[in-house]
């Protein structure tokens, strides 16, 4: 009876009631910070880069309506901002990581296919791709997952980084026109399953063998110093591995951003082999990749 009372008392129904609603929207509201909280810790290396790439993207739709820019991220005028995009990132690589070059020289003039490693978290390559680009005014053009294509309103700050090589047609056509297209064979399986020992898990994909025969290109393998030293996936278990399968999509809890020294050593060319296959070619590269 006297819990009945109290919300009858003379002016203390409105203070009581606004107590019980906010008591209730605290507690509503744990669940959804508890969850973000969570994700946060499993990911935040991918949070953090998303959110960069989303923020720079977001500057450069501002800056393409402010500056009138064109449609073709080719033309000159998209100079601009994908410098000050690669100096910020470059120096980020920097500071981290001491991020380093080994084997710059063995890049040809022409057109090749660059073949890496695919670490826990591909840091690796963005800032190769970023100071190749600032040493050189050459742009690396990338496949990448389908899924990173899906994403919206990430197309333009894609398009400026060309990371649109989604099939084969479009690889060998951008190689014919005298560019470098960059490939991690292992994918997201190789960045999920792999570990310190840095073993390569391409199962049967040998499209880039095809597509450097086809197109008549020599084959670039490079690797990153450490890059699993400084960030790792966990979670590697029989049921984390039985989702990816299934969706192809699915990322690996990762851990990193340790302030640990990366350097990427690119190889000696692998010239183009008319009379070689793409099984034997796939297997010639894996051996000088590791």
């Amino acid at each position: 009876m006297i819990a009945e009372n109290i919300f009858y008392i003379p002016g203390k129904e409105y203070s009581i009631w606004s107590t019980y609603i906010l008591e209730e929207c605290a507690g509503f509201m744990v669940y959804p910070i508890t969850v973000l909280a969570i994700l946060i810790l499993l990911y935040y290396p991918l949070i953090f880069a998303f959110s960069w790439f989303y923020a720079y993207g977001l500057v450069l739709h501002v800056w393409k309506k402010i500056g009138n820019l064109p449609e073709d991220t080719s033309s000159k005028q998209w100079d601009m901002p994908r410098k000050i995009y690669a100096l910020v990132t470059d120096l980020f690589g920097k500071i981290l990581h001491s991020y380093e070059i080994s084997g710059l020289e063995n890049l040809p003039e022409g057109p090749a296919i660059l073949v890496f490693y695919h670490g826990a978290f591909p840091i690796d390559y963005h800032s190769f791709v970023i100071r190749l680009y600032r040493l050189t005014g050459r742009i690396s053009y990338s496949v990448v997952d389908h899924v990173l294509s899906l994403l919206p309103g990430l197309k333009l700050f894609i398009s400026i980084y060309r990371c649109d090589c989604s099939t084969r047609e479009r690889c060998i056509n951008v190689l014919k026109q005298g560019h470098l297209v960059g490939v991690a064979p292992g994918g997201k399986r190789e960045q999920n399953y792999g570990n310190h020992q840095c073993k390569l898990i391409w199962r049967k994909r040998k499209g880039f063998a095809h597509i450097a025969i086809d197109a008549k290109v020599p084959i670039i393998p490079f690797f990153t110093q450490n890059i699993r030293e400084g960030y790792m996936t966990y979670v590697n278990i029989r049921a984390m591995r039985w989702l990816y399968e299934r969706n192809r999509w699915l990322p690996f809890p990762v851990c990193g951003m340790f302030p640990v020294k990366l350097i990427t050593h690119i190889g000696k060319p692998i010239p183009y082999d008319p009379d070689i296959t793409p099984e034997k070619l796939a297997e010639k590269v894996s051996v000088f990749l590791l």
